[in-house]
């Protein structure tokens, strides 16, 4: 199994730990409650899984053979958009490495794992952070540090895909962004530049337009905002 540097960003990542002689795959949602900060410990645990795996195509067969693939069923609540809760019942396929002899964790450079699970991590390989080469993506030169920004964006404005590109006119630079918080109605005009922390509060009924052309720095807006054609 492929593990990288657990960073900010990275806190709900699944992690190996040693049980019973084996290395296991541990998950967020089977830890108890009163441990969970721990589980997020940047210094407790300080890798998780990438989700990349790598097995003998005859040793899978083999266990599967001796029906002795036995993962853990994940319970997991979940709220639907429409306010039900729901359980799901899932099983992570990283799970299975307990089943074979000699499995072992590798640390991989950051450039192995970026997921897009959220609008947040769009956001990211939308920007010039990144740049296709040869079928992957890779982090700018420009930028002075290996590690992602940490971003968050609001569920209630961001959190679908088609109502996060209407906000943006065009993605901001982000090549010297380390951390961005975005919350309520909020809008980007083009070539608005984000640098350090920036952090933008559109308080419930009001609205920022953050109009093109404008670089924030180290900064926190809050309030309302409006830009108006004329």
């Amino acid at each position: 199994m492929e593990v990288t540097d657990k960073t900010r960003a990275d806190v709900k990542g699944g992690t190996l730990i040693h049980y019973e002689n084996k290395l296991r795959l541990l998950e967020i949602a089977q830890v108890p409650k009163e441990h969970v900060d721990d589980f997020k410990s940047i210094k407790t645990f300080k890798f998780f899984n990438t989700n990349n795996l790598w097995a003998k195509l005859d040793a899978i067969e083999r266990v599967l053979n001796q029906n002795s693939l036995n993962m853990e069923i994940i319970v997991n609540s979940k709220s639907l958009a429409n306010g039900l809760n729901v359980i799901q019942l899932e099983t992570a396929v990283g799970a299975a490495m307990k089943t074979f002899e000699g499995g072992l964790g590798i640390s991989v450079p950051r450039s192995r794992f970026l997921p897009v699970k959220k609008t947040s991590d769009l956001l990211l390989v939308m920007s010039n952070l990144y740049s296709l080469k040869n079928g992957s993506l890779v982090m700018s030169p420009q930028r002075m540090f290996p590690t992602t920004p940490l971003v968050k964006l609001g569920d209630n404005h961001f959190s679908k895909v088609k109502e996060f590109l209407s906000r943006f006119a065009n993605i901001p630079d982000l090549i010297e962004l380390d951390h961005l918080t975005v919350s309520g109605d909020v809008t980007f005009g083009r070539g608005v530049s984000l640098k350090g922390t920036v952090i933008i509060i559109a308080n419930h009924g009001d609205r920022i337009d953050i109009p093109s052309g404008a670089m924030l720095e180290n900064k926190i807006v809050s309030g309302n905002m409006r830009i108006l054609d004329h």
